[in-house]
């Protein structure tokens, strides 16, 4: 048996250090399996540091096996995002999950995950709430709070709340456990030796001092190389070129592209086109998310083409790793990929796809098809 955490390292830092060692404290020797989020991100955003070289940082620290959460979950809603890792973490026998939060407090997830499924009284206020303009992250605090007078607003706490309803969907025996995180995730300004993901890269982009926040093997990976503006001119080319069909994107709903549109003639950068096209129901993140699925050309037949796991891609392990990975992949019922081939070029298209634009935006020079898993010895 081993004890999951589900991590995207944006960087890594300290923060997330601390949190690997209560980890280590909770698993008392059991495996430790990290399924990371790649080079596109949930929030919508890429990784700042590759996937590959996230992994090393990995297990440098100690995480024994390194699972790449597919981009078709990665770059979604809570929901789905927690949907990919779960699945994954059921495929490979995990029977403890580890994630930080700001409420922790597991029975109240539990209850108001409950409602979530059960109440349908719950799900008719969410559509009230959604079809009065609410976006959703507040028609979901909202409608909460209606049947626990519980409010729900902070990120990690709503990806916390979508784990414990997907171990409940999949029926899988998994116990959750959580941290309370030390930190405000929505922090902008560097605080305390633990400042959050948002602020460190926001000072990495002002060429501010960082080492105080982040180990130094992170400092070591960081790409510090500008690539804003390769990401909005590549985003701009894409949405010029294919004005007429910008719809069947995921997440591009009916009638935002006029407001894309729009916005693609009258900003200069990534920031003046968010802004232009922000309205009360479209956050931030789901705006971000929307511009990732139109450049990387992840359609909404993509989504409903694989919306459930079909394989397990392997970053990287140690050999604590190695040994586990041998003693379940015979239970295993996907195909567990270590090294592109001709035989599962097709079940990694996407992955392919969008890390050969991630390497283009970074200036990355990885070889997509010699990439193998990054081995500690």
């Amino acid at each position: 048996m081993a004890v999951g955490i589900i991590c995207e390292y944006n960087p890594f830092h300290n923060g997330h250090l601390y949190h690997l060692n209560k980890v280590k404290e909770l698993a008392k020797g059991e495996e430790i399996i990290l399924i990371l989020g790649g080079n596109f991100l949930q929030r919508g955003n890429l990784s700042i540091i590759s996937k590959y070289n996230k992994t090393k940082i990995a297990l440098e620290y100690g995480i024994n096996l390194v699972i790449e959460l597919p981009f078709q979950f990665a770059t979604q809603n809570a929901d789905l995002f927690a949907k990919g890792a779960i699945s994954i973490l059921k495929k490979l026998k995990c029977n403890k999950l580890v994630f930080g939060s700001e409420s922790a407090n597991i029975e109240l997830f539990k209850k108001l995950a409950e409602i979530q499924l059960n109440n349908k009284e719950y799900n008719k206020r969410i559509k009230k709430y959604l079809k009065d303009g609410l976006n959703y992250p507040t028609a979901l605090s909202k409608s909460l709070h209606d049947f626990s007078n519980f409010t729900i607003i902070n990120p990690n706490d709503i990806l916390a709340l979508s784990y414990i309803k997907e171990i409940i969907i999949q029926n899988v025996d998994i116990v959750p456990l959580t941290i309370k995180r030390t930190n405000n995730y929505h922090d902008t300004q560097l605080n305390n030796e633990i400042s959050s993901a948002t602020s460190i890269r926001k000072a990495i982009k002002e060429l501010k001092d960082i080492k105080d926040y982040i180990p130094d093997i992170t400092l070591k990976y960081l790409n510090k190389k500008s690539w804003e503006r390769n990401y909005f001119n590549l985003l701009k080319y894409k949405i010029i070129t294919e004005k007429t069909n910008l719809n069947k994107y995921q997440t591009v709903d009916e009638g935002i592209e006029n407001r894309i549109l729009k916005g693609i003639y009258n900003s200069n950068n990534l920031e003046e086109l968010i802004s232009i096209v922000k309205t009360k129901r479209y956050t931030y993140n789901k705006i971000n998310r929307m511009f990732t699925h139109i450049l990387c050309s992840f359609t909404k037949e993509d989504a409903k083409n694989n919306k459930d796991l079909k394989y397990i891609r392997i970053l990287g392990f140690d050999n604590i790793g190695k040994k586990y990975l041998n003693s379940i992949k015979k239970e295993c019922d996907v195909p567990i990929i270590t090294n592109i081939k001709k035989e599962n070029v097709d079940l990694l298209s996407i992955e392919i796809k969008c890390d050969s634009i991630y390497n283009l935006i970074m200036n990355e020079k990885f070889e997509l098809f010699k990439q193998k898993p990054i081995i500690k010895k």
